[in-house]
Protein backbone atom coordinates (compact mmCIF):
# COMPACT_ATOMS: atom_id res chain seq x y z
CA UNK A 1 0.00 0.00 0.00
CA UNK A 2 2.84 2.55 0.80
CA UNK A 3 4.33 1.44 -2.58
CA UNK A 4 1.12 3.18 -4.02
CA UNK A 5 1.01 6.29 -1.85
CA UNK A 6 4.60 6.90 -2.89
CA UNK A 7 3.24 6.28 -6.39
CA UNK A 8 1.01 8.85 -6.34
CA UNK A 9 3.41 11.38 -4.59
CA UNK A 10 5.74 11.22 -7.33
CA UNK A 11 3.09 11.63 -9.90
CA UNK A 12 2.06 14.80 -8.02
CA UNK A 13 5.78 15.46 -7.90
CA UNK A 14 5.73 15.61 -11.48
CA UNK A 15 2.58 17.54 -12.49
CA UNK A 16 3.83 20.37 -9.69
CA UNK A 17 6.77 20.46 -11.63
CA UNK A 18 4.97 20.84 -15.07
CA UNK A 19 3.11 23.82 -13.44
CA UNK A 20 6.22 25.70 -12.43
CA UNK A 21 8.10 25.50 -15.59
CA UNK A 22 4.67 26.59 -17.56
CA UNK A 23 4.64 29.45 -15.34
CA UNK A 24 8.26 30.05 -15.84
CA UNK A 25 7.98 29.53 -19.49
CA UNK A 26 5.12 31.83 -20.27
CA UNK A 27 6.39 34.76 -18.36
CA UNK A 28 8.75 35.46 -20.78
CA UNK A 29 5.72 35.75 -23.28
CA UNK A 30 5.87 39.64 -23.78
CA UNK A 31 2.67 41.30 -22.27
CA UNK A 32 2.65 45.60 -22.88
CA UNK A 33 4.50 45.90 -20.08
CA UNK A 34 8.48 46.07 -19.28
CA UNK A 35 9.96 43.35 -17.48
CA UNK A 36 12.86 41.54 -16.65
CA UNK A 37 11.87 38.17 -17.42
CA UNK A 38 11.66 38.91 -21.10
CA UNK A 39 15.31 38.75 -21.24
CA UNK A 40 15.21 35.38 -19.45
CA UNK A 41 17.21 33.05 -21.90
CA UNK A 42 19.20 35.80 -23.72
CA UNK A 43 22.84 34.86 -23.26
CA UNK A 44 26.15 36.74 -23.92
CA UNK A 45 28.52 35.92 -25.36
CA UNK A 46 31.42 37.01 -22.05
CA UNK A 47 35.13 36.21 -23.47
CA UNK A 48 34.17 33.41 -25.32
CA UNK A 49 31.42 31.67 -22.63
CA UNK A 50 27.69 31.64 -23.11
CA UNK A 51 25.85 33.59 -19.87
CA UNK A 52 23.06 34.77 -18.56
CA UNK A 53 22.45 38.62 -19.78
CA UNK A 54 22.00 39.01 -15.60
CA UNK A 55 24.86 37.41 -14.56
CA UNK A 56 27.20 40.33 -16.31
CA UNK A 57 24.42 43.21 -15.99
CA UNK A 58 22.07 44.72 -13.79
CA UNK A 59 19.05 44.86 -14.56
CA UNK A 60 16.00 47.79 -14.10
CA UNK A 61 12.79 48.56 -15.34
CA UNK A 62 12.46 52.68 -14.32
CA UNK A 63 9.08 52.63 -16.15
CA UNK A 64 6.25 50.78 -17.44
CA UNK A 65 7.69 50.52 -21.00
CA UNK A 66 11.33 50.60 -20.32
CA UNK A 67 14.23 48.09 -19.32
CA UNK A 68 17.80 49.39 -18.65
CA UNK A 69 20.42 47.32 -19.08
CA UNK A 70 24.19 48.66 -17.06
CA UNK A 71 26.86 46.16 -17.62
CA UNK A 72 29.11 45.47 -15.16
CA UNK A 73 31.79 45.23 -17.70
CA UNK A 74 31.43 48.12 -20.21
CA UNK A 75 33.59 45.96 -22.63
CA UNK A 76 30.77 44.07 -23.50
CA UNK A 77 28.76 46.79 -24.15
CA UNK A 78 28.57 45.86 -28.05
CA UNK A 79 28.15 41.94 -27.27
CA UNK A 80 25.55 42.46 -24.96
CA UNK A 81 23.44 44.77 -27.57
CA UNK A 82 24.58 42.06 -30.28
CA UNK A 83 22.90 39.20 -27.65
CA UNK A 84 19.69 41.18 -27.70
CA UNK A 85 19.19 41.35 -31.36
CA UNK A 86 19.84 38.22 -31.93
CA UNK A 87 17.19 36.99 -29.16
CA UNK A 88 14.10 38.50 -31.43
CA UNK A 89 12.84 40.21 -28.52
CA UNK A 90 10.64 42.74 -30.78
CA UNK A 91 12.52 45.19 -29.21
CA UNK A 92 15.14 47.63 -30.53
CA UNK A 93 18.12 48.10 -27.87
CA UNK A 94 19.69 51.97 -27.82
CA UNK A 95 22.89 52.13 -26.51
CA UNK A 96 24.65 55.61 -25.73
CA UNK A 97 28.00 53.88 -24.14
CA UNK A 98 27.46 53.04 -20.64
CA UNK A 99 23.99 51.63 -20.91
CA UNK A 100 21.64 50.47 -22.77
CA UNK A 101 17.98 51.58 -23.12
CA UNK A 102 15.56 48.70 -24.50
CA UNK A 103 12.21 50.29 -25.08
CA UNK A 104 9.22 47.80 -24.63
CA UNK A 105 6.90 48.68 -27.70
CA UNK A 106 3.36 49.02 -27.28
CA UNK A 107 1.18 45.82 -28.21
CA UNK A 108 -0.85 45.65 -31.52
CA UNK A 109 -4.10 43.70 -31.40
CA UNK A 110 -2.85 41.45 -34.00
CA UNK A 111 0.32 40.75 -32.10
CA UNK A 112 -1.68 40.16 -28.70
CA UNK A 113 -3.23 37.56 -30.60
CA UNK A 114 0.06 36.31 -31.44
CA UNK A 115 1.26 35.84 -28.12
CA UNK A 116 -2.01 33.97 -27.41
CA UNK A 117 -2.26 31.96 -29.57
CA UNK A 118 1.33 30.70 -28.68
CA UNK A 119 0.18 30.93 -24.79
CA UNK A 120 -2.68 28.10 -25.98
CA UNK A 121 0.05 26.03 -27.56
CA UNK A 122 2.53 26.29 -24.87
CA UNK A 123 -0.85 25.00 -22.51
CA UNK A 124 -1.86 22.02 -24.91
CA UNK A 125 1.97 21.06 -25.29
CA UNK A 126 1.91 20.94 -21.21
CA UNK A 127 -1.57 19.24 -21.14
CA UNK A 128 0.10 16.78 -23.61
CA UNK A 129 2.98 16.05 -20.67
CA UNK A 130 0.70 15.56 -17.81
CA UNK A 131 -1.83 12.86 -19.95
CA UNK A 132 1.67 11.21 -20.34
CA UNK A 133 2.43 11.14 -16.80
CA UNK A 134 -1.02 9.74 -16.24
CA UNK A 135 -0.23 7.07 -18.32
CA UNK A 136 3.20 6.41 -17.31
CA UNK A 137 1.72 5.95 -13.61
CA UNK A 138 -1.38 3.77 -14.45
CA UNK A 139 1.30 1.65 -16.29
CA UNK A 140 2.82 1.90 -12.67
CA UNK A 141 -0.14 0.63 -11.16
CA UNK A 142 -1.14 -1.97 -13.73
CA UNK A 143 2.29 -3.59 -12.73
CA UNK A 144 1.95 -3.81 -9.28
CA UNK A 145 -1.67 -5.43 -9.53
CA UNK A 146 -0.19 -8.23 -12.10
CA UNK A 147 2.38 -8.42 -9.63
CA UNK A 148 -0.56 -9.55 -7.37
CA UNK A 149 1.12 -6.72 -4.81
CA UNK A 150 -1.86 -4.81 -4.73
CA UNK A 151 -5.85 -5.48 -5.24
CA UNK A 152 -8.30 -4.60 -7.84
CA UNK A 153 -9.97 -2.88 -5.28
CA UNK A 154 -5.96 -1.09 -4.87
CA UNK A 155 -6.08 -0.77 -7.70
CA UNK A 156 -8.71 0.89 -8.86
CA UNK A 157 -8.57 3.81 -5.65
CA UNK A 158 -5.24 4.23 -7.34
CA UNK A 159 -6.37 4.72 -10.64
CA UNK A 160 -9.16 7.51 -9.07
CA UNK A 161 -6.73 9.32 -7.03
CA UNK A 162 -4.18 9.31 -10.04
CA UNK A 163 -7.17 11.02 -12.21
CA UNK A 164 -7.98 13.52 -9.70
CA UNK A 165 -4.12 14.67 -9.29
CA UNK A 166 -4.47 14.75 -13.53
CA UNK A 167 -7.73 16.83 -13.52
CA UNK A 168 -5.90 19.34 -10.64
CA UNK A 169 -2.97 19.63 -12.58
CA UNK A 170 -5.09 20.58 -16.04
CA UNK A 171 -7.36 22.72 -13.98
CA UNK A 172 -4.43 24.60 -12.89
CA UNK A 173 -3.07 24.71 -16.57
CA UNK A 174 -5.85 26.43 -17.74
CA UNK A 175 -5.72 29.04 -14.79
CA UNK A 176 -2.40 30.02 -15.58
CA UNK A 177 -3.46 30.19 -18.66
CA UNK A 178 -6.36 32.22 -18.57
CA UNK A 179 -4.56 34.83 -15.96
CA UNK A 180 -1.73 34.66 -18.42
CA UNK A 181 -4.13 35.30 -21.42
CA UNK A 182 -6.52 38.23 -19.33
CA UNK A 183 -2.94 40.20 -19.10
CA UNK A 184 -1.94 39.87 -22.35
CA UNK A 185 -4.99 41.28 -23.63
CA UNK A 186 -5.44 43.93 -21.21
CA UNK A 187 -2.41 45.73 -21.24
Amino acid sequence: MSMLKEILEEAKGKQKKIAEDFTKEISKLRTGRASVSALDGVTVDYYGVPTPINQVATLSVPDANLIVIQPWDHNILNDIEKALRAAHLDMNPISDGKVIRLPVPPLDEQRRQEIVKTLKKYTEERKTSVRNIRREYRDMIKMLKDDKEISEDDEKRAYDDLQKIIDDSIKKLDEIQKNKEKHILED
